[in-house]
């Protein structure tokens, strides 16, 4: 039972909001040091683990690169872009991204989008600059909105869209836990259709809710715009 010491370890360092990674290192040494494993295989297990999941770190090839696209002007090129299609809303476009998202994470293409790849440098100035080019100069809390929009379509579309995917993780751990649990024999096609409707539901809801946006910053910016031109109004 002394072992379990290292999840107290994490409940205090993350109730106290300490770096997560040092959290975690610090509770794996004292586990495994209160398991009886010596200094140096602790150590191994580090290195076991980081060498297990090594497409953790793929960030740290794909940032540097997203970096030097930015630096020479991908996200201006994204707004100009956006600006040739007059009828594509911040909401629209959005919604657009979703289903985009939740199509490729169907059919296995997890990597193909993602917060660092494509939202940040791509999806954010797009939608940024379809809101611009109906209000002008946008605001840091409108911003602030439009973003975390955009992360929120690209996380709903990769949550329920890659369940529909055979060969996913979350479908394989389920139908093994229940197969050897309960003597079933769960098939992850049967899994996999049965996460479409899930999918369809929750394309419908947030597209909604992307579709709201739009209404949400017409009214915000207008009511922006309104206040500065009435106090001006009163000054004269």
């Amino acid at each position: 039972m002394i072992v379990l010491l290292g999840v107290l370890v994490v409940v205090i360092g993350f109730a106290t909001k300490r770096n997560a990674l040092l959290v975690v290192a610090a509770a794996g040494i004292i586990t495994g040091l209160l398991g009886g494993l010596s200094p140096a295989k602790v150590l191994a297990a580090f290195g076991e683990g980081f060498a297990g999941s090594r497409a953790v770190t793929i960030f740290a090839i794909t940032l540097p690169v997203i970096g030097l696209l930015e630096r020479y002007g991908l996200q201006e090129q994204a707004r100009t872009l956006i600006a040739r299609f007059g009828r594509l809303t911040t909401g629209r476009f959005l919604a657009l991204y979703l289903g985009l998202r939740q199509i490729g994470a169907a059919v296995g293409l997890t990597n193909v989008f993602g917060h660092a790849q494509t939202v940040r440098p791509l999806a954010v100035p797009m939608a940024e600059g379809a809101a611009e080019r109906r209000y002008g100069q946008l605001p840091a809390r409108t911003r602030e909105k439009i973003r975390s929009f955009a992360a929120g379509a690209d996380n709903v579309g990769l949550f329920f869209g890659e369940d529909v995917f055979l060969a996913v993780g979350s479908i394989l751990l389920i139908t093994g836990f229940v197969n050897t649990t309960y003597g079933t024999h769960l098939e992850p096609l049967h899994l996999a259709l049965w996460a479409i409707p899930t999918a369809l539901c929750a394309f419908v809801v947030h597209g909604w809710r992307l579709l709201r946006l739009d209404r949400f910053l017409e009214r915000e910016l207008l009511a922006a715009n309104v206040r500065p031109a009435t106090a001006e109004g009163a000054a004269r």
